[in-house]
């Protein structure tokens, strides 16, 4: 057996733990790299898949059924699992700097931290606001809803800001799940109000139109008020207020407008798009630095752009591992060329779904059956992980 000296390891720093990274982390767990000191930067030792996000706050999945552990990937893997969170890089010297921790060095690094929905460009949004991301401090902020909810008699209104399919499928999931809650202590939902705002004049503006009537005739039913063409402009003591000069008292506004980059990425001086995102080509490495990839919604393809969706990140995981071994190899990358158009899969809170592509749209608690077969699916291949090669070095 050869064993490799700490000094003639190649560092190899995978920074967040989303879709593309745990799939990274099991295929190098099946197929090792040898020669490789492999490191996770992670805010979280569970990461949460955003698929079942309103599965999970609907009340259809438990906590641990909607998030991954990277503690038995990262061993799995043989990976380092430093849970920190980055707030720079240092491209000169190829450390993460990261919040509590020393700098962490890496040969290689691959970003896949996520995006948030942006607040500041809104006054008064920013600590009044709850964003749909990141997941974990949204759930947190979800249960303490739920008590307050719980103990209180009097009317409520809640909002969400951002009428996208994320924005949408959060507002029906809240609303089915805290009617299931006041249901199982025998009262009734009728005193909860819901409002959806945006600025676009119909809801879900990037779907076909078979997709938003089929939404827009449940969010009736559902006694959803929609707000549209109308940006928020202000939020202060809990008010919203819009570009109509049209104000709306809310006792909770949820936040689920655009995505938005970290900042630190570009003060970092990576190369970013006007949005923040770090710009990459179509070998999914930096623009700027070729020893730095990123992948996901933090990542902005300047030749193939793309929506920020989680169908996108999963299937961009191969992708990312086969290049970060060839790139540890020094060999040539192969690109990524990903799908012109994605199915949508999209819960309505209740256990039905819409399945949307192209200009067709289908709906039917079939297809949340499927939904659910193919989330959980998912979550399994992390779940029930096959023993790992015997490592060497």
């Amino acid at each position: 057996m050869r064993y490799v000296e700490a000094s003639d390891l190649k560092d190899l720093v995978l920074l967040g733990g989303g879709h593309s990274h745990v799939g990274v982390l099991r295929r190098i767990g099946a197929r090792p790299l040898p020669g490789v000191r492999l490191t996770v930067i992670c805010r979280d030792v569970r990461t949460a898949y955003s698929g079942m996000l309103p599965g999970l706050i609907a009340g259809h999945y438990a906590f641990d059924d909607a998030h991954i552990a990277l503690e038995p990937l990262c061993r799995f893997a043989g990976a380092r699992l430093y849970c920190d969170e980055a707030i720079a890089l240092d491209l000169a010297e190829r450390k993460v700097v990261c919040q509590s921790g020393p700098p962490i060095r890496y040969d290689l690094l691959s970003i896949n931290i996520g995006s948030t929905p942006g607040t500041s460009a809104v006054p008064g949004a920013d600590g009044s606001v709850v964003p749909v991301k990141p997941i974990q401090k949204f759930i947190a902020r979800w249960e303490a809803l739920c008590q307050r909810v719980l103990s209180r008699e009097s009317p409520m209104r809640i909002g969400v800001v951002g009428a996208g399919a994320g924005g949408v499928e959060i507002l029906l999931a809240v609303q089915f799940g805290l009617g299931k809650l006041l249901a199982a202590q025998g009262r009734s939902a009728d005193h909860l109000h819901y409002y959806l705002f945006t600025n676009t004049g119909r809801i879900l503006p990037t779907y076909n139109e078979r997709t938003r009537r089929i939404f827009e005739r449940i969010l009736a039913q559902r006694r959803v008020r929609v707000v549209t063409g109308q940006a928020v402009v202000e939020v202060a003591d809990g008010r919203l207020r819009c570009a109509d000069g049209g104000e709306y008292a809310l006792d909770e506004i949820l936040w689920a407008t655009a995505a938005s980059a970290a900042g630190w990425l570009a003060r970092s001086g990576l190369a970013v798009d006007e949005k923040g995102f770090v710009e990459v080509s179509d070998t999914l490495q930096s623009i700027s630095h070729s020893n730095v990839f990123a992948v996901g919604d933090i990542a902005s393809l300047v030749d193939h752009p793309r929506p920020k969706s989680g169908v996108f990140a999963v299937r961009q995981s191969k992708a990312l591992e086969r290049n970060l071994r060839r790139a540890l190899a020094g060999r040539t990358l192969a690109p990524f060329r990903p799908q012109r158009h994605s199915l949508s899969l999209i819960s309505t809170g209740d256990r039905y779904a819409i399945a949307a592509r192209n200009g067709w749209a289908l709906e039917g608690r079939l297809l949340w059956r499927w939904k659910d077969w193919i989330d959980r699916r998912f979550i399994r291949t992390f779940s029930e992980l096959p023993n790992s090669p015997a490592r060497s070095g």
